[in-house]
């Protein structure tokens, strides 16, 4: 172990010694799957526990803002989609619920889970991944829901649903990625909480949950193809509703946002692991 020393002045700490090589961590994180598995399906069944309709809550609540949604962009607004409007903002609310409420519980989960990470060993960078693998659940609830609302509907599916996999792959590793970050500078700026909980409402707008991209122009247009969780998002609605041609260049963004998190959250990770104890 690399232990951090004091500074020559007193103030912070110097970090000696080599990083936690990244096979290392990796290890790490693979030897203790079966703790992740334990700990994943404690906080998806506890957080349900005492509501009177325990697990229907994983599901109702995005279904619900789906159907507010769809009534009213449909019906007030009259956003034309080309497909059933319906199916086109639930499957974009399924993508963005997942991303939005696992960003926000990673974000604080080593600070949350400090007591227990300091009883037991196991490596901190599993507390964020918890949250991670628990949405999941709720998750492919939803996503069986969105293809009963499909057939039900007449939406056909074909073997357009089969994009259903890599759209997931690439939303939990987006998401991993962003939740590992925000997680390990979370630890040093306690902010982080509140940023991100500012930038998720913000951030709502600029995803093309409720209206197809084509709709937004110029500098708009731009920001919400650059938007990572865009690709994840029609990636999903090309597997379910089947809709906007051009939708392979926002994946190859969302591809590369995702390398980029995921990059630098096991930098993070491998550098500053060896300070969280001291901080928190």
């Amino acid at each position: 172990m690399h232990a951090p020393t004091a500074g020559p002045r007193g103030e912070g700490f110097v970090l000696t010694g080599p990083i936690t090589p990244l096979p290392e961590l990796v290890a790490d994180v693979w030897a203790a799957r079966q703790l992740l598995g334990i700990l994943a399906r404690k906080d998806f069944y506890v957080r349900y526990r005492r509501a009177s309709l325990g697990l229907l809550w994983a599901v109702g609540l995005p279904v619900f803002q789906a159907l507010v949604l769809a009534l009213v962009f449909s019906k007030v607004v009259r956003i034309h989609t080309g497909t059933n409007f319906a199916v086109f903002v639930l499957t974009g609310m399924v993508g963005w619920t997942y991303f939005s409420n696992t960003l926000s519980a990673a974000a604080t989960a080593i600070v949350d889970g400090s007591g227990m990470s300091t009883r037991i060993y196991f490596p901190r960078v599993l507390l964020p991944l918890v949250s991670v693998v628990a949405n999941l659940y709720g998750y492919v609830i939803t996503v069986a829901i969105l293809l009963l609302l499909c057939l039900v509907l007449g939406v056909g599916l074909g073997v357009n649903v089969l994009w259903l996999v890599p759209a997931t792959a690439l939303l939990v590793a987006l998401t991993a990625g962003a939740g590992l970050v925000t997680s390990a500078l979370h630890v040093y700026f306690r902010d982080i909480r509140y940023i991100v909980t500012a930038a998720v409402i913000g951030w709502f707008y600029l995803t093309p949950v409720f209206y197809p991209l084509h709709l937004a122009h110029g500098f708009v247009h731009a920001v919400v193809a650059a938007n990572p969780v865009t690709g994840v998002v029609e990636l999903l609605r090309a597997a379910t509703a089947g809709v906007d041609p051009h939708w392979g260049w926002t994946v190859v963004i969302s591809i590369g946002w995702s390398a980029v998190l995921l990059v630098g959250a096991a930098a993070l990770h491998r550098r500053y692991n060896r300070l969280f104890t001291d901080l928190l």
